[in-house]
């Protein structure tokens, strides 16, 4: 609980781990579609007065630690943000690659969990995700 938000007649500290991965789990990510994505993730979540504190971008999904007012369903600022952010990929690299076709990109689903006071250990766990998964990936081989 290090920085309280306010609105008018609200004190607030709501942040959410949000994992989110695009349809059929295409590792698509990190081509040059990962340069962008961050820049676009922040600038949407801003629209909807939320702000992304932590965020990581996996091969086949992403990690994000969100701060949403309590005005706003978590469901509503995810749901924006996947809609728009597929539209945005939509129309930028359409006419580069067709597998985006009908702007759905995103998965229909997500995984939502609040932080509470474990927030440095759910920022941890994004910061190392892609390093964990190597290393489990390793431990996968000698079996």
């Amino acid at each position: 609980m290090d920085k309280i938000e306010s609105l008018n007649h609200t004190k607030w500290d709501c942040k959410y781990h949000v994992v989110f991965i695009p349809k059929c789990r295409r590792k698509t990510l990190y081509l040059e579609l990962r340069k962008h994505l961050g820049e676009v993730f922040r600038t949407l979540a801003s629209q909807k007065e939320s702000q992304i504190e932590e965020g990581h971008l996996m091969p086949d999904h992403v990690h994000m630690m969100l701060s949403i007012p309590p005005k706003y369903a978590v469901s509503q600022v995810v749901g924006y943000i996947q809609g728009k952010s597929a539209i945005h990929l939509a129309r930028v690299y359409a006419e580069r690659r067709r597998n985006f076709v009908g702007q759905h990109f995103w998965a229909r689903g997500y995984f939502v969990s609040t932080v509470g006071r474990d927030e440095e250990v759910i920022r941890n766990y994004i910061r190392h995700q892609e390093e964990e998964d190597a290393r489990l990936e390793q431990l996968g081989l000698w079996r």
